[in-house]
């Protein structure tokens, strides 16, 4: 479906006006705890198995997953009901993988794997593409980290 790797960079797609701020704090980096100040987050962080860790706790990594894949989620049902389409019985799946970069730093790579079980192929890669250009989250990766995104 959608490859960010070439894109229009000129589009400004900050917002306007703040509606709303979510604000979480982090203890102990990513072998300690995460809270939000609403009490509604609190979680052990730790690393995973694969990047040392014991992996006794969430991580950033799926806490990015967990955000993207329900935005983008919103967003698609937005489109669609704007569109005049039911997307009962959707949903996305996101698949945040993290690893070095040319920089001596790391970075991210996002798949999206979205299932829009009762539409035509072409009317959903439609709405995906028109998801895509309004989610937040995909706003703010574009350019920035590869977000490929898989229609099945």
């Amino acid at each position: 479906m959608t490859d960010d790797t070439a894109v229009d960079t000129a589009v400004d797609t900050r917002p306007t006006k703040i509606a709303y701020v979510a604000e979480a704090t982090a203890h102990g980096g990513r072998d300690g705890y995460v809270t939000s100040q609403d009490g509604q987050i609190e979680l052990k962080v730790a690393m995973p198995p694969e990047l040392g860790g014991d992996g006794n706790g969430t991580n950033p990594e799926q806490l990015f997953a967990a955000g993207y894949s329900s935005c983008f989620h919103n967003a698609l049902v937005m489109v669609g009901r704007r569109s005049g389409y039911d997307l009962s019985g959707s949903t996305v799946a996101a698949k945040v993988g993290i690893g070095p970069n040319k920089q001596r730093g790391y970075g991210l790579a996002v798949a999206l794997s979205v299932s829009l079980p009762v539409l035509d192929p072409d009317i959903a890669g439609k709405l995906v593409d028109a998801a895509h250009e309004v989610c937040p989250y995909s706003n703010a990766t574009r350019g920035n980290i590869d977000v490929t995104i898989l229609l099945g």
